[in-house]
This record gives structure tokens, sequence and C-alpha cells, in this order.
């Protein structure tokens, strides 16, 4: 059975506090270990009034500690935000309290708009504002979280001898090309951005050099579920993410909308088509039409793991959407 994961952008839902999104993640996490999820990852974003996962590694640690067994993880770090040590001693830590259950997924995007990227300081190193540096950052840290010698001048304490996996994240051709290079796993957002999808599947899986942390590609697609009881029900669920991009583009960030019977009432009709884009590799409607849905990207991409993301304004829609998901995934066995 191909692995199925989760990735939980800790939503802020409008009419609700970040003290309430964030105990819907730990329930979120609870019951995904439950129904059979691989990992549960979070990501990192800032200035976004409707994500809760901004201080990442936090999160991390607090979902870590209500669940048991299921892995734990980013997905990712933005690490141009970041000095490498500094990520390796806050996954070291995670990895001494809560075992081999902890993942490290490293995006090279800041995760925010530009005058945030300033406020977070990192780009006041040169290089690390355009990412040019984050290669050598990348390999900075995974070694730091590696065997370092006794006599090495910096260590990471904690974090030396952890081996936390180190995942590599992208929504272009960058991110396949360097996990192909540095032998790593490799994951794709086309959960928001599958334009490139094919190009960088097929470019992973050229390129790919064994290494010291994985013997052949390992590729996890990352694809929305808007899973109900009908097709319109799903339908009308997914107008909250579509929201949440048309104001993103708009310039206008906040929390996660309530959905709405049409998308159209609300979203000017020039950002219409560019929604139905980002939602391509996506599965919507019924729980017989998700199934066929996850089937053709199965076929399609011969994934080794799947991650679904199901930004829901209703907590108890989006766990139905995500059990759902579940089901669907061990049916398939």
């Amino acid at each position: 059975m191909i692995p199925y994961s989760l990735l939980d952008l800790s939503p802020v839902p409008e009419g609700t506090s970040t003290a309430d999104a964030l105990k819907n993640s730990v329930d979120l996490a609870q019951h995904a270990e439950a129904w059979g999820f691989n990992r549960y990852w979070l990501a990192e974003h800032h200035n976004m009034p409707g994500i809760a996962s901004a201080a990442t590694a936090v999160v991390i640690g607090h979902i870590a500690g209500h669940t048991k067994t299921m892995r734990i993880g980013a997905g990712g770090i933005m690490l141009p935000n970041h000095a490498p040590l500094q990520v390796a001693e806050a996954f070291g830590t995670l990895r001494e309290l809560y075992g081999d259950r902890i993942d490290l997924g490293l995006g090279r995007a800041p995760g925010t708009d530009m005058p945030t990227a300033r406020a977070l300081r990192r780009n006041l190193m040169p290089g690390h504002a355009n990412g040019e540096t984050f290669p050598q950052d990348v390999q900075e840290l995974m070694g730091y979280l590696g065997d370092m010698p006794d006599d090495a001048p910096v260590r990471a304490f904690p974090g030396t001898g952890t081996h936390v996996p180190v995942w590599m994240l992208g929504s272009s051709t960058y991110g396949a090309e360097l996990a192909a290079y540095l032998g790593l796993p490799y994951a794709f957002a086309s959960h928001f951005a599958p334009a490139a999808l094919d190009q960088a599947v097929q470019i992973y899986r050229d390129l790919f050099r064994p290494s010291a942390y994985l013997e052949k590609p390992y590729f996890m697609l990352a694809t929305n579920v808007f899973a109900a009881e009908t097709e319109k029900e799903a339908l009308f669920l997914r107008t909250s993410m579509m929201q949440t991009f048309a104001n993103l583009r708009m310039g206008k960030p906040g929390k996660l909308p309530r959905p709405v019977e049409e998308i159209s009432s609300v979203v000017p009709a020039q950002f219409l088509p560019s929604l139905e884009a980002i939602f391509a590799v996506s599965s919507t409607g019924t729980k017989a039409m998700v199934a066929d849905q996850v089937a053709g990207l199965i076929d399609r991409y011969q994934p080794d793991e799947i991650l679904f993301a199901a930004n829901i304004h209703d907590h108890g829609a989006r766990l139905r959407s995500l059990e759902i998901a579940s089901e669907v995934m061990r049916e398939r066995q």
C-alpha cells in the first residue's frame, strides 16, 4: 500500500482564533494517527492571519507531544529565513524529545512577502535574501545533524548525531535537481503549484544519485482533498481555499474564509481561470469520485507516498474529508 500522509496548514477560519486553530490541529493529528496516516507535516508561513504554524518547530513539538506513533515534521522550514545551525538545534531537540519520529522538510522560498522577509532579518546576510546560498545552507544543516568530528569548530547541541531525515520540497524544477544531486527524498507542492509537476518528477528520477541517505528516488505527491457525502458539498467546501488564493493574489491575506455557494460572487472574474489551474492536482467530490481521482494521480505519477492537504473552514468537515481520504487509501489495498 502506498503510504499516505497529511499536510496541515493549521488554518485559522473566520470567526475563530489562533488558539482554536492549534487545538484543531491537535485533534486532527490524533484522528489522523488513528486513521493510519504515515506522517503529519506543518508548514512555515509568516504575516498570514489565516495560518497558525509560523513558529513551526514549536507547533511540531506540541503535536508530537499529543501523538504516539505517527511521524511529525516540517513541510517545510523555509531555510532562507534561518541560520542552519539554529534549525539543526531546534530539530535535534525535537529528535531528543520524541525519538525517531521527526522529519525536516526544507524549502527555498521565504514563505511570505518581501517586507516580512526583511523583518525576519535573515536577508541581512549576503546571498540569503534570494536563496542563492540555499544548496550550501542545506548541506551545512545536514552536516550539523550528522556525525561531526569532536574537533569540529562548530557543532549543534542538540543536533549532532541525531540524523533527522531531511526532505527537499519544491514547486519548481530547482528543488527536483537539488534533491536528485544530494540524494534526498523529494516532495512536490502540487497542492498549490502544479504547473511544473511533470517536468520536476522526471528530472528528479532521471538525475537522482544514490547517497548515504537514500538508495533510490523517493517521491511524495502533495494533493488537496475536498471529500464529502455529495459532490455539491465538496465543491462548496473547496471555495474557502479558492477565496484564500484569490485574496493572496489581491494582496489581502486574512483568515480562512467561509465557503460560498458561488465562487464568482466573491472572486473577480479575472482570477477564476488561475484558481482552476491551481486545483489541477486535487481530488474533489464523493468518496467514489475521490477514489477515481486519486487512482488517476497514482497511475500518472507513480508516487512513493501521497501527501493530502485539506484547507476547509469547518473543522468537522475537514476531519471527514481526510477520513474519506484515508478510507480511499486503505481500500486500495
